[in-house]
Order: C-alpha cells, then sequence, then structure tokens
C-alpha cells in the first residue's frame, strides 16, 4: 500500500489509508466514501475536508472513524453508517428496519406528477409499504393540498417514517400506521404508491452483499415469482382508489407484463409505464377499469 503524503493523525492521511482500504474491498466511489465517513465521525460537512488535509483529527474522532470504516469495508451500507440519504432532494434519515431509498423509485414521483398535472386535483395520499416514507413525503411535498398516510408492516419503520415527515415539517399532513399492507386502511385515495417487495426469494443470495446482508428481508422478498406483494396490494386496490384515482407501482427489471395482467384481473386498467435513469420500465400506472 502507498505511502500517505500528509502526516499522520491529520484529515488528508486518515483519507487517504482509508480511500485505498477501500478500493482495495472493490467498493466504488472509494475516495468520496471515506470522505462522507470522516466528515461523519468528525461532525463536519465532508466538502469542507477537501481543503484541510493537515488538519488533525482528535482521537475520538479517529476511533469513531476507525469503527466506521471497518463496518463498511464489511458492506454495511453506507446509509445505514451515517444514518441519513437523499430523495427527490430530501434529507432523509434511514435505519436497518428500512430498504434504503433508491434514485430509481423517484420514477414513481415523476409518473405521479405527469398522472396529475393539476396539483389540486390529489387531496389524499396512500403509500403502502412506506419505509422510510420517501415517497409519501416527495409526493406531498409537490402536491401541496394533499394529505398523506403511510403504512408499513414494521412498526419501527412507521415510526422512523413519522420523524422523518416531522423534521421535513409535513408532519400535520401524514400520518402513519403499522399493518399489514391496506388491511387496517379505509376510505378512498386519489394517488396510491407502492414500492413492493418484488425480487424472487432465489435471487436474494446472489444480490450485492450490502443489500443481501444488511437491507431487510422483508422488504425485497417477493417470493418464489417476486409477485405475492403485488397479488395483495392488487386486490385492495380497487377500494381504495377514487373514481379518478391512480396507483403507481414499483416494478422490478422485466415485470410490466406479469404485474399488467394481474391488475387486469382485478378490474384495474394500465394507464401509464415509466422508466427510471437506466430505462427500465420501473413505475407502472393503473387506474379504475
Amino acid at each position: 500500500m502507498a505511502a500517505c503524503p500528509d502526516p499522520d493523525g491529520t484529515v488528508g492521511a486518515f483519507l487517504c489509508r482509508a480511500g485505498q482500504h477501500l478500493r482495495a474491498a472493490a467498493i466504488p466511489n472509494s475516495r468520496l466514501e471515506a470522505r462522507l465517513l470522516l466528515g461523519h465521525a468528525l461532525a463536519t460537512d465532508p466538502g469542507r475536508l477537501v481543503g484541510e488535509s493537515r488538519r488533525p483529527v482528535p482521537p475520538a474522532a479517529a476511533a469513531h472513524f476507525a469503527d466506521l470504516l471497518r463496518r463498511r469495508l464489511g458492506h454495511e451500507p453506507l446509509a445505514y453508517l451515517t444514518g441519513r440519504t437523499e430523495f427527490w432532494s430530501l434529507s432523509l434519515a434511514v435505519s436497518p428496519a428500512t430498504l434504503i431509498p433508491r434514485a430509481d423509485s423517484e420514477a414513481l414521483v415523476e409518473a405521479a406528477l405527469a398522472a396529475f398535472p393539476a396539483r389540486g386535483a390529489v387531496r389524499r395520499v396512500l403509500d403502502l409499504g412506506t419505509g422510510t416514507g420517501c415517497l409519501l413525503l416527495a409526493a406531498l411535498g409537490e402536491f401541496p393540498w394533499a394529505t398523506g398516510l403511510g403504512v408499513d408492516r414494521v412498526p419501527e419503520a412507521a415510526a422512523l417514517a413519522r420523524r422523518n415527515a416531522v423534521a421535513l415539517g409535513l408532519g400535520g399532513r401524514a400520518a402513519f400506521l403499522a399493518g399489514d399492507w391496506a388491511d387496517a386502511v379505509a376510505g378512498r385515495f386519489d394517488l396510491i404508491l407502492c414500492n413492493p417487495p418484488y425480487i424472487e426469494t432465489g435471487d436474494i443470495p446472489g444480490l450485492m452483499p450490502e443489500v443481501a446482508a444488511h437491507e431487510p428481508a422483508s422488504a425485497l422478498d417477493g417470493g418464489t415469482d417476486g409477485l405475492d406483494a403485488y397479488r395483495a396490494v392488487l386486490d385492495a386496490l380497487p377500494r381504495l382508489l377514487t373514481e379518478g384515482g391512480r396507483a403507481v407501482l414499483e416494478l422490478g427489471q422485466g415485470q410490466r407484463p406479469a404485474v399488467s395482467a394481474l391488475a387486469a384481473a382485478r378490474g384495474l386498467a394500465v394507464r401509464g409505464c415509466h422508466a427510471d435513469l437506466g430505462g427500465i420500465e420501473r413505475a407502472l400506472v393503473l387506474g379504475p377499469g
């Protein structure tokens, strides 16, 4: 391992050595991740560290950083280590009780906005499997006259989503509850969002270790064919959607035909499908048939 140019005990030396270890562990963006971890350990903006290579790192922060680095080298997700991530320009708290929001899921928000160009048309939003609350909170930010309900079967996730809503100033417009999909939900909604578990059970061990070993299996495992959660959600949609309402469901790669067929069997019509930035059909838009 090459020598680092800055003196031991300084920001530059810590970043250099951490970057080398992260690269050796085949972790992408090693320099950026090293800076994010050290910024978290120092409780400072990571961007400031670029010009502070000779800044001494206090012993307590050095010990914290060493622990964070050890865990990251074990492929624990960066977001779980820092406790935060971004989605739709929102800063959100995350925890191992929730799936880490992905940029791919922003396609659902884009699809919702395309479905309702008149923002005032959405007054009630439901988010099934809310996790961090990312989809619901992004929607409430875009539909200013709406209120929303987020449901998650994991009580810790529902509680975290509630904290995110309060932190973003949306606590008065969002409610959260722990429940099994829509079993405990009554009434009708203009917009229903859902990112269900859709990975086939047999495929989970082959996922990257950050996902397979650390993210909650309940948010990943869609059963033998990956469609179990869709069946449960689609069963509930006819009684939950308003006459002009739309449901937007996240899809796994190649799942559009199967999920569309399940929807049609329940009297629902496909109203559109939006791709993510990688060109994968990601957000299926459904309405009453």
